[in-house]
């Protein structure tokens, strides 16, 4: 549709806004925009924006033509691999790097000492198996394997604590020197009085659950490959954040950030995961500068699944009190999560006090440091797990009080924001229930059990949960929009595309606020060399941070075009619309060609600049949902069959429904296998993972995904943004688990208090009964 012409209203300056990452508040400075676009409301019609547009990388990535890290090949370059700690807790005596350095191909070895103090790379305090403790570089993998293979390390044993018990008990060996438990802990919040409440409930339920480490188990390992070009040190890495990623190696190797260029083009997962450099990168930019040559560092598979991050695990000790009628009085929360040696205090709390209206909530959370590899961000961190405890709990009310499940939800809808006591941007979790429900069929499930179904050895359940995750982005984030000499459009903005399809939501953005043809839109991103800052994709902010400062760059653009073609077409500015990448005079037959114009301007080039504003302060950003699950559970054996599964997510404005309902089945798929399969095992023995690889860490395959039938609801949040859209990758694992738990426990007849569902722990819950 033709677009209207923003009312610039120049201002300067910077102010502060509070941004959600993953649960975590934070204060950020804000450059003030220098205009803000007219928000496309619900009733806004978009030509491109809302449809289901093709990936525009999609032709290079089913071609091969695509590079991700793993591919990119330097002249001259060398491999690195790390060697790493085989024991859980120690000192690291000596490295004998001699045997190694005979290798023929072997070019360098590093370890204790060699690298700059603040990357903080081969410490000689062992604190967990899997900890980087040298490092080998060579002409050929082979050669660099074989120089690992050749080092000979000695460490020193010590006591380890790899479990929150462990740690936490009176004689724990110290995994940080400050203490295990860390600072601040236990982490309380209340609101209310949660006696008062326990007293007025008419029943009180309690529960304790259990959450296992899940590991992120992305498809292309960590890696990077580091050239030193002069004194600059580029860098391809696979990450989250380009310039978190150059900060850090800025820091560590102490450069200045501007001779630091990190490039990220494409991308086999992170999860979060990936979000800055790791001990593979560090390796390979400083093998880079020792060798004068190009190093790629990646991964091998099971030093991913040992030292990449992952899901802590918890346990929630679960208490909630109810009138006769549903009405929540009070709910309360004692976990613990055993963080590994490091990490940031990203816990289940939070999920408590935001998902039900229940006037009394406490929620204390401690967190230990153990002798394991240390936590990572990992898909709805802390409300992933916080979930399965929680809708655990709602669903056993629902039992007790003899209630279904989506009504005893819907019962205790919070019609505003409890924690912030403030209205929702937007909330269509209602809708979500309904419409989820009814294409489930949830009031006729009984009749899809079966005759005799409590007899039979297979049994049908079926279960639900809902999720809340905060997804409102935040600056700061910067775009650029470019009009070239042959009118052909790039949006230049430093974000990444996780393999979300952010270049391609990006694209239609700035074709709509345009009024462009799409085929005339590029985007490019995932470069800091060239490239205005964004922040990092994570917590499902890069919709809702870059798609406004890329709105915003495009009616720059926009603005000036027209400034440009209003002479050549002899009429004030205000009679001027564009589409399809054509200036028209509104109400005649009079146009010029964006071309035309740029033909007419020669070598002038039209830049548009734009920014994401401040967060609003007067509403609460989040997404919601609803998944309901079908299960089939043998009995004898306890093996789960996950039939089907319904998922309706709120995210506001839906960009591109294909890419949407992909993020919900990527999610739903993932949350399958947090609830069905995923457990990080260590021998309590010596501290050492006993499934570091993909045949042993069982992750969902095309055999275990049921029929998922996802979708959105909901409309656009104008109050959120303008462009009306909310995050979405990480709200769709979080209700999956449960959801399937719930649906477990109503084929067996009995609770599961823990997760994966193996089939040891579905037959012990069954004989319970």
């Amino acid at each position: 549709m033709p677009r209207k012409k923003a009312s610039p209203a120049p201002r300067k300056g910077f102010i502060k806004t509070i941004v959600e990452v993953e649960g975590r508040t934070e204060t950020r400075v804000v450059e003030i925009p220098a205009f803000e676009p007219t928000p496309w409301g619900p009733d806004t019609a978009l030509e491109t924006v809302g449809t289901r547009a093709v990936r525009v990388d999609a032709g290079e990535k089913v071609t091969g033509q695509a590079k991700y890290t793993a591919d990119i090949a330097r002249p001259g370059m060398l491999h690195a691999i790390i060697l790493r700690s085989w024991v859980a807790r120690g000192t690291l005596v000596s490295v004998d790097v001699d045997a190694a350095r005979k290798i023929r191909g072997v070019i360098d070895v590093i370890g204790p000492g060699d690298a700059p103090a603040k990357t903080r790379l081969f410490p000689r305090k062992v604190t967990y198996a899997g900890q980087p403790i040298a490092a080998v570089c060579a002409e050929s993998l082979h050669a660099v394997t074989a120089g690992i293979r050749a080092l000979r390390a000695k460490i020193e044993t010590a006591p380890f604590a790899a479990t929150f018990e462990a740690a936490t008990a009176p004689d724990a060996p110290l995994v940080r020197s400050k203490g295990n438990v860390a600072e601040g802990s236990p982490v309380v919040n209340a609101r209310g009085n949660l006696a008062r409440g326990l007293a007025r409930a008419d029943v009180v339920i309690e529960r304790e659950y259990r959450t296992p480490v899940q590991l992120h188990s992305a498809i292309e390992p960590h890696g990077a490959v580091a050239e030193w070009q002069g004194d600059q040190l580029v860098v391809w890495e696979s990450t989250q954040g380009i310039f978190r990623t150059r900060e850090q190696l800025a820091e560590g190797l102490e450069l200045p950030q501007s001779r630091v260029r990190v490039i990220k083009q494409y991308m086999g997962g992170g999860f979060g995961a990936k979000n800055g450099a790791g001990p593979h990168t560090f390796v390979a930019a400083i093998f880079a500068r020792r060798t004068g040559r190009p190093v790629r560092c990646v991964n091998s598979r099971k030093a991913e699944q040992s030292d990449s991050g992952n899901r802590p695990a918890t346990t929630q000790r679960v208490t909630i009190g109810a009138k006769r009628n549903g009405t929540l009085t009070a709910i309360s929360l004692s976990a613990d999560i055993p963080l590994g040696v490091g990490g940031w205090e990203g816990g289940p709390g939070q999920l408590y006090h935001e998902l039900y209206a229940c006037p009394n909530v406490r929620t204390e959370e401690t967190f230990a440091y153990v002798n394991a590899s240390a936590m990572q961000a990992f898909r709805a961190p802390g409300y992933a797990e916080g979930a399965f405890a929680l809708e655990g709990a709602i669903n056993a009310l629902a039992a007790k009080l003899g209630m279904d499940p989506l009504a005893l939800r819907r019962r205790n809808y919070a019609k505003t924001d409890p924690r912030k006591k403030r209205p929702w941007s937007g909330n269509a979790l209602l809708e979500c229930y309904e419409q989820a429900a009814a294409r489930f069929g949830w009031d006729t499930r009984d009749s899809r059990r079966g005759p005799a179904a409590s007899r039979a050895q297979v049994r049908r359940g079926f279960g639900m949960a809902a999720q809340i995750w905060p997804t409102g982005g935040g600056p700061p984030a910067y775009a650029h929009v470019r009009i070239n000499a042959d009118a052909s459009i790039d949006l230049l903005t430093g974000t990444q595309d996780l393999g979300t399809g952010a270049r391609t939501i990006l694209s239609q953005v700035v074709a709509d606020a345009m009024g462009a043809r799409l085929s005339d839109v590029h985007t490019v991103i995932g470069d800091t060399g060239s490239l205005p800052y964004t922040g990092n994709s994570w917590g499902s902010m890069t919709t809702p941070s870059v798609a406004p400062a890329a709105r915003m760059a495009a009616e720059d653009a926009r603005r000036m075009l027209l400034d440009a073609a209003a002479p050549m077409l002899g009429v004030p500015l205000g009679k001027l619309e564009t589409r399809n990448s054509t200036v028209c005079v509104r109400g005649t037959d009079r146009s010029m060609t964006f071309a035309e114009v740029t033909k007419e301007l020669g070598d002038v080039m039209i830049i548009g600049r734009g920014t994401r504003g401040p967060n609003p302060l007067d509403v609460s950003v989040a997404t919601f949902g609803a998944q309901f699950a079908e299960v089939e559970v043998d009995t004898r054996t306890g093996v789960v069959r996950v039939v089907r599964i319904v998922a309706a997510h709120d995210a506001g404005r839906i960009l591109n429904p294909t890419l949407a309902e992909s993020q919900l089945e990527g999610g739903i798929i993932q949350g399958l296998g947090y609830g069905m399969f995923e457990e990080r095992v260590l021998d309590p023995a010596t501290g050492l993972q006993l499934n570091p690889d993909l045949h042993d860490y069982r992750i969902p395959t095309i055999a275990d995904t049921p029929v998922i039938d996802a979708f959105c609801v909901g409309q656009a949040d104008a109050a959120a943004n303008h462009t009306g859209a909310r995050g979405l990758a990480e709200p769709p694992i979080i209700p999956t688990a449960p959801a399937i738990a719930a649906a477990v426990a109503d084929a067996i007849g009995a609770e599961l208090h823990e997760i994966p569902l193996t089939p040891w722990r579905v037959l012990a819950a069954a004989g319970e009964v």
